[in-house]
């Protein structure tokens, strides 16, 4: 009677031991096996989000941009006469470090939301894209989101370039009048005959436009950075996904 009873259990238990294993075969399997449309898509859009987030992230702090050299924003080479005479007055020096110190935190400032722009670009990927970007150079990944983002960081960095730029300094003269003032003088000689005869060419440098586009440098410079920590480093691809996409562009 006993043998009877015991007998339909110790089957049960087999059969499932053997579901099971058959099941862990089966994922086993499942992982060597050709990477699906939606497994490519999924883990590029991981890459991607990971990426933009951790740049973003990093220059979004204090000091983000004004303590890293690499993308330290500063005034352009044209604006190398003012920074050049200001500093030989007591207390130039300081003056001019604080206009840069002003515009990085604008800067950063501004970082602090570019995740969702970058998010929303990447939602919209398609299986065309994630394939250019799995089979690409270095920095495919980088190069997608400068195409699909960029209009809309500058307009989100911009304004906040702007308003730090037009904030008046010392003698109520902000950093963008002083900037007019050199820049317009010396177009009126660069313009005139004697000018011209020389070689001079005029300054038409936007200077809310040439920061703005010099921060955006410095996040896309972080972005690639990520990104080929991603496709280099194996320890780097912190999930499952990662691992398996990425791994078999290894391979």
């Amino acid at each position: 009677m006993i043998a009877k009873r015991v007998l339909p259990l110790l089957l049960a238990i087999f059969l499932s031991s053997c579901a099971e294993l058959t099941q862990l075969a089966q994922q086993t399997l499942d992982t060597n096996a050709p990477l699906s449309q939606n497994e490519i898509i999924a883990g590029l859009k991981e890459a991607l989000i990971t990426g933009a987030n951790n740049s973003a992230d990093l220059l979004g702090t204090v000091d983000g941009y004004y303590k890293d050299e690499l993308v330290k924003i500063i005034l352009p080479p044209e604006a190398d006469i003012i920074v050049d005479n200001i500093k030989k007055i007591p207390g130039g020096e300081d003056l001019v470090e604080d206009v840069l110190l002003h515009i990085n935190r604008a800067a950063e400032d501004a970082a602090k939301e570019a995740a969702p722009i970058f998010v929303n670009s990447i939602k919209s990927m398609t299986f065309s894209d994630a394939m250019g970007i799995l089979n690409g150079n270095e920095n495919a990944a980088t190069k997608y989101l400068y195409t699909t983002t960029y209009d809309q960081l500058f307009q989100l960095y911009q304004p906040k370039i702007k308003a730090s730029v037009e904030k008046d300094l010392v003698g109520n003269i902000s950093t963008k009048e002083s900037w007019d003032s050199l820049t317009g003088k010396y177009n009126k000689v660069a313009n005139s005959v004697a000018g011209q005869f020389a070689g001079l060419k005029p300054v038409d440098t936007e200077l809310e436009d040439y920061l703005t586009q010099k921060a955006l440098d410095g996040l896309f410079l972080k972005i690639a950075a990520e990104e080929k920590q991603i496709r280099e480093n194996p320890a780097a691809r912190v999930t499952t996904l990662l691992k398996r996409v990425f791994g078999s562009v290894d391979k």
